[in-house]
Order: C-alpha cells, then sequence, then structure tokens
C-alpha cells in the first residue's frame, strides 16, 4: 500500500503534515519507527480534535475484524505484547483524514468505518488540491 510518506513532494509546495492521537506518548517510537512517520504528532488526549471532527467509535464486530485481527498479531509477533496488555487505548476509536486550507478553515473531512478504512493518497493530493484552489 502506499503511504503519504512516500508521496509527499506529490502534494505540492507549503503542505504541512500532522498526525493526531490519543496514544500514550511512549508508544510513539515504536509507531515512527514501524511506520516511518518522520512528521508532527499531536497528543489529543481528552479527544477534543476527534469529536470536532466527528470520528466516532466502531463496533467491536466492525473494529475487529479478520483484518484488524491479522495486523494486530503481526504486530504482536514482531514487538511482542508489551504494554498492549494492560488495556490503556482505546480500540474501537475511529478516525480520519482532514485538510486544512491555507486560511485554517477545515476544507473536507473523510470519517473511517474501521480502523483500516482511509482515503487514497490520490484521493487526499486531490482534497489538498482543492483547498488551495479555494483559497
Amino acid at each position: 500500500m502506499i503511504a503519504v510518506r512516500d508521496r509527499v513532494k506529490d502534494f505540492g509546495p507549503n503542505v504541512e503534515f500532522a498526525l493526531i492521537t490519543f496514544s500514550d506518548p511512549k508508544y510513539l517510537r515504536a509507531y515512527r519507527g514501524r511506520t516511518g512517520w518522520d512528521r508532527p504528532i499531536l497528543i489529543d488526549t481528552d479527544r477534543s480534535v476527534y469529536r470536532q471532527f466527528g470520528y466516532d467509535r466502531g463496533s467491536v464486530l466492525r473494529v475487529y475484524g479478520w483484518r484488524a485481527l491479522r495486523r494486530y498479531a503481526q504486530i504482536f509477533r514482531r514487538e511482542g505484547f508489551g504494554d498492549y496488555r494492560k488495556g490503556t487505548e482505546d480500540t474501537l476509536q475511529l478516525g480520519g483524514n482532514a485538510v486544512i486550507d491555507p486560511d485554517g478553515a477545515t476544507s473536507w473531512v473523510y470519517r473511517g468505518a474501521g480502523p483500516d478504512d482511509r482515503p487514497s493518497v490520490d484521493e487526499l493530493i486531490d482534497r489538498v488540491g482543492q483547498a488551495r484552489r479555494k483559497s
């Protein structure tokens, strides 16, 4: 799967990227190592940003479908269970993607229907282009 980090230049100039998570900061080093994400990561412990963008919580059936279970198995095989056993993460919280235009207004929001539901990188590039043209 093509990731945003592989196509950063295709977004054009003056585009900033950030990942927003409610995860404990101690997990971020492993996340960066696993994904190669080298952009800012912002912590939203009270999930106010998640609520602002309308990111819901998923059902147990949707979140723990076969694809998610397979992904967790890969992570646990590679990294072990570590702190995951403590149950500190809300694995039912859904996320998404948002584009903020140059004026600071929310131009577009994608609300994921499951943990693996994200728009394609091509769609993100298109939405960023639309936001640029709007301003």
